[in-house]
C-alpha cells in the first residue's frame, strides 16, 4: 500500500479534510431522521439501540479490541477506523457512525489531536451523557511538555494500555453493576499478557540497550525506549515526515548516512505511510543489510491487541539478534 498522506500525527486544528460542514451537516441530519445509510464500519447495526451489552464507540480498532478484551460478550463495540485503507485525514461521518455516537454508553479515544473528529462527532451527536475515555490523558504523559514534544501513540505503551483497562473496568462496572466481576476477571486475564509484554521489552533492553535505532515516524516510538534502544534519526526527518513536507536534503543524507556509518542496528517504519524519501530510507537499510521492521497504526487483519504487539515485538528481537 502506498499512500503520501496517511500522516496521523498532526491533526491539530485547523484539521485537514476530517469533517467538512457539509457532510457533517448532512450526516447529522439523516442521524436526526432516522435514516441511517450504508456504512462499513465494523460491529455498527442499523440502531445501536438494539445492540446487546453495553454500547462502545472507539475511534480505531486498536481501542476497540482492547474494550473487547475487557467487556467480553457484555459489550458491543462499534470502531470508526477499523481499516487500514481509511484514512482519517479524509474521514467523514456518515449516519451510520454519527448514531452509534448518539447512543453510545461509552466512548474511547486516543486524543492529543490524533482523532479530533471523535471530538466532532460527539458533539454533533448531542450525546452529553457517554464518559470519554482519553488514552493521552490517562497516559499522564502529554502533561509533561517540558520533556520535549509529546508522542501521542500511547497505544505502544503497554502501561497506558493497563491504565486504560483499570478505567474501562471502572466505567464499564459503573454503566453495568451485574458484570462487574466479569470485567475484573477479563482485565486480570489481560493485564497478565500485557505484562508478559513487558517482560519481553526487558528482555530485549538486556541484550541490546543502548543499541541505535532508525524510524521514519514515532509510531513505535514507546516500545522501541522500553526496549533500551536509542532514536538516533534526526528529529528533522520525522518532523517533516508527520507534516507531509519534503525532508531537506541535508538531513534526508544525514538519515540515510545513518544505516552505512553502523549507528543503529535496526530500521522500525511505520508501512502505512509510504513516499519517495520514506523508500530512500528503505533502500538505505536494506542496501546497508541494516534489518528492517514494519509497524503499523491499526490491527492488521486477523490480528487482536496482544498477538499484534507480540508479533511486533518478535520482529524487533529477531531483527536484533540477527534472526
Amino acid at each position: 500500500m502506498t499512500r503520501t498522506t496517511f500522516d496521523l500525527e498532526r491533526l491539530t486544528p485547523p484539521v485537514k479534510k476530517l469533517l467538512s460542514i457539509t457532510a457533517l451537516a448532512a450526516a447529522t441530519a439523516l442521524v436526526l431522521s432516522g435514516c441511517a445509510s450504508a456504512s462499513t464500519d465494523a460491529g455498527a447495526t442499523d440502531d445501536p439501540s438494539n445492540s446487546s451489552g453495553v454500547r462502545v464507540v472507539a475511534s480505531t480498532d486498536v481501542y476497540g479490541d482492547i474494550a473487547k478484551q475487557i467487556g467480553g460478550d457484555r459489550v458491543s463495540v462499534t470502531s470508526i477506523i477499523d481499516d487500514p485503507d481509511k484514512d482519517p485525514h479524509e474521514y467523514e461521518a456518515d449516519a451510520r457512525t454519527q448514531l452509534s455516537l448518539s447512543k453510545a454508553q461509552l466512548v474511547i479515544e486516543n486524543g492529543a489531536g490524533y482523532d479530533d473528529f471523535v471530538e466532532k462527532m460527539l458533539s454533533a451527536a448531542d450525546n452529553k451523557v457517554a464518559p470519554v475515555l482519553n488514552a493521552a490523558d490517562i497516559s499522564g504523559y502529554n502533561q509533561k511538555p517540558a520533556e520535549g514534544d509529546f508522542n501521542e501513540h500511547v497505544w505502544y505503551d503497554f502501561p497506558t494500555v493497563q491504565k486504560l483497562t483499570d478505567e474501562l473496568v471502572k466505567q464499564l462496572s459503573a454503566i453495568d453493576p451485574e458484570g462487574a466481576k466479569s470485567y475484573e476477571a477479563n482485565a486480570k486475564t489481560f493485564e497478565g499478557q500485557l505484562t508478559a509484554l513487558e517482560q519481553q521489552e526487558k528482555d530485549i533492553k538486556t541484550s541490546f540497550d543502548g543499541a541505535g535505532a532508525a524510524i521514519t515516524e514515532p509510531v513505535p516510538l514507546y516500545m522501541l525506549t522500553a526496549a533500551g534502544l536509542v532514536n538516533k534519526t534526526p528529529a528533522a526527518f520525522s518532523e517533516a515526515i508527520e507534516e507531509g513536507t519534503d525532508v531537506p536534503a541535508d538531513v534526508l543524507k544525514q538519515t540515510t548516512d545513518q544505516f552505512s556509518s553502523g549507528a543503529v542496528k535496526v530500521l522500525v517504519y511505520n508501512e502505512q505511510t509510504s513516499g519517495a524519501q520514506t523508500e530512500l530510507v528503505l533502500t538505505a537499510a536494506k542496501d546497508a543489510k541494516v534489518p528492517v521492521v514494519p509497524v503499523t497504526e491499526t490491527l492488521p487483519a486477523g490480528s487482536d491487541y496482544i498477538s499484534w504487539m507480540t508479533t511486533n515485538l518478535n520482529a524487533l528481537q529477531g531483527a536484533l539478534s540477527g534472526k
